[in-house]
């Protein structure tokens, strides 16, 4: 195999030449302590970076197997490692090199959520980091010395101080797996506790700001969980952790404007995933199955059965198989929980404050002027509590502006200054104070979730007579052939690495798995199980370092929004 002294002899040969000399660094390097491999070469300063890997055999790595030893700790090694490996990078890497993306070296290392991510690999024998490096020119022109650098000096002190157990913090990262590890084991013990979440004490939930996802700093309050729903939980790490336990059911978050409902409800939503120690919501879990629905006007709906919300729309519109082009906040709404449900949500999260008024509440006088006959819209609350007792899916709501939802709710918070308060009792006694008056619309039964099986003409990633072309733009946006699928309202995304991951997964649910007869549900779930078990790179060729494992939810919501979609209804309603 060649060594970095054969990459220096080309570099050497290649300096001052056109761009594309660069293709001759292609291949695999003996470096030592660690094997090169450059996988992929740009094809210019201003496209997107080169792809290299590096690999670390654990005989010299030495991490201690005890921090890799089971798929949560190995899942926590990794996400640790990339981030090692980026610090590494802000500490070797002290200036760019010409024009482009020349003199970059950049690793997917994620924010403050853990995730299943390309950038790391690990087994028994083996440490892998994927990363991107901008290959230096002037103009168009090699730059040989600045890549000499790179490869040959920058490169091996980044390895050596990111991925060989005696330079890191072994406390610290010891620190990090079993925080990963508890958090996981909390989220596991939801449910065999009739719990839908978990908020633990001393939990910072504020953030610093819309765009900064890490705590707020000075004047945050902790949170401490009412005694009337305190819970302990044991975790394999920390012993027993006291902290809130939202049980099974229906649940209303009240309070006062800014006093911490969307904060917390924000706090639940992103307790389906691990965080990284110090982010304050490090104790905060929530069913892997919870979904946050929210009115999304414009949106494109497929065929969806919303007839458990809506029903007998003028001029004689199908609501079983509901489709449009431009969605109104009420039947986005009615989709998106329609959806959810689809492919397997147990709990969803709404906010008023993103909600259609209209799909959320009719008031006793609002149904004295309009007739029942003459109003399409089953309101929400007139079937949360049949969700719940007919398919166990619960539901939690901050809900500011309608005491209506008392008459449907299990348990009843109040935040108060950042602090919850238990006013389940309360709630109750303004219940038989002030009747609501209101005459239940809900029917007898909650309705039927249709599942759906996509068509594979459905999906088309090509450009005429181009290529397949898949891209995401961001966190938000992805472009699958000639459409582009909007994401901007699918909240629980965290990541554009998952984004990514997202475009890729679809294109390969569509080759794979939509075939016009197996329910959604079912395909993307063995399109997710596929990507468990062979990794990464079974979405194709490239070894790609900046990819996401998404949840099934994210992916249902981006395949729904794909404008091409066709789909055939499905009697079956298999697991995934």
């Amino acid at each position: 195999m060649p060594t970095l002294d054969d990459l220096r002899r080309t570099l050497g040969r290649i300096d001052g030449r056109g761009y594309k000399a660069y293709k001759d660094l292609e291949g695999s390097y003996q470096a030592g302590e660690f094997l090169l491999h450059v996988d992929h070469v740009q094809g210019d300063p201003f496209a997107a970076p080169s792809r290299i890997r590096v690999q670390v055999p654990q005989e010299r790595a030495q991490f201690p197997r005890g921090l890799f030893s089971t798929p949560v700790r190995r899942l926590a090694l990794r996400d640790y490692l990339a981030r090692a490996f980026a610090r590494a990078i802000e500490a070797v890497v002290r200036r760019r090199r010409g024009m482009g993306t020349s003199g970059l070296i950049a690793v997917d290392a994620g924010g403050q959520e853990v995730l299943d991510r390309s950038a790391v690999g690990m087994d028994p024998r083996m440490i892998e980091v994927r990363f991107v490096m901008g290959l230096p020119a002037a103009g168009r022109s090699v730059l040989g010395r600045e890549a000499e650098a790179m490869f040959c000096t920058e490169l091996p002190q980044i390895v050596r101080r990111a991925l060989f157990f005696a330079n890191l913090p072994a406390a610290e990262v010891e620190a990090f797996v079993d925080c990963v590890e508890d958090q996981e084991a909390l989220r596991a013990a939801l449910g065999e506790r009739g719990l839908v979440a978990f908020v633990g004490d001393g939990a910072i939930l504020p953030r610093r700001s819309g765009v900064d996802e890490r705590p707020l700093g000075q004047g945050a309050v902790a949170f401490e969980a009412p005694s009337s729903l305190a819970v302990e939980v044991p975790v394999p790490n920390r012993g027993r952790i006291r902290g809130m336990g939202i049980p099974q059911g229906v649940t209303l978050i009240v309070g006062g404007g800014f006093h911490g409902k969307s904060t917390l409800l924000r706090a639940l939503e992103r307790g389906v995933y691990a965080h990284v120690p110090g982010d304050g919501r490090e104790l905060v879990a929530a069913l892997p199955g919870a979904v946050k629905i929210r009115a999304e006007d414009g949106r494109e709906v497929t065929q969806v059965n919303i007839s458990p919300f809506i029903t007998h729309l003028p001029l004689g519109r199908d609501t079983a198989r509901f489709s449009t082009e431009n969605a109104s906040g009420s039947t986005s709404q009615a989709a998106n929980i329609m959806e959810a449900l689809e492919v397997g949500a147990s709990l969803l999260l709404i906010d008023e404050d993103t909600s259609a008024t209209n799909f959320m509440i009719r008031d006793r006088r609002m149904q004295a002027l309009v007739a029942k006959a003459k109003e399409p819209i089953t309101p929400f609350l007139d079937k949360v509590r049949q969700l719940f007792k007919e398919l166990g899916v619960s539901t939690i709501l901050v809900m500011g502006g309608s005491g209506d939802y008392f008459d449907v709710a299990d348990t009843v918070l109040m935040m108060d200054e950042y602090r919850p308060r238990d006013v389940t009792g309360e709630a109750r006694a303004v219940i038989r104070r002030y009747g609501s008056g209101r005459e239940p619309e809900g029917g007898e039964a909650f309705g039927a979730v249709t599942p759906r099986a996509p068509l594979p003409e459905g999906f088309d990633p090509s450009r005429g007579r181009r290529e397949a072309r898949i891209d995401a733009k961001g966190l938000q946006t992805i472009v699958f052939g000639t459409t582009a699928i909007d994401l901007s309202c699918v909240e629980q995304l965290v990541a554009p690495s998952q984004t990514r991951a997202i475009g890729e997964l679809i294109h390969y649910y569509a080759e794979h798995y939509a075939d016009g007869r197996r329910p959604l549900r079912e395909g993307l779930g063995q399109a997710l199980r596929d990507l468990d078990a062979r990794g990464f790179d079974v979405l194709g060729p490239g070894k790609r370092g900046d990819l996401a494992r998404p949840r099934i939810f994210e992916l249902a919501a981006a395949v729904n929004r794909l404008r091409t979609l066709q789909v055939r209804l499905s009697r079956r309603q298999d697991g995934a």
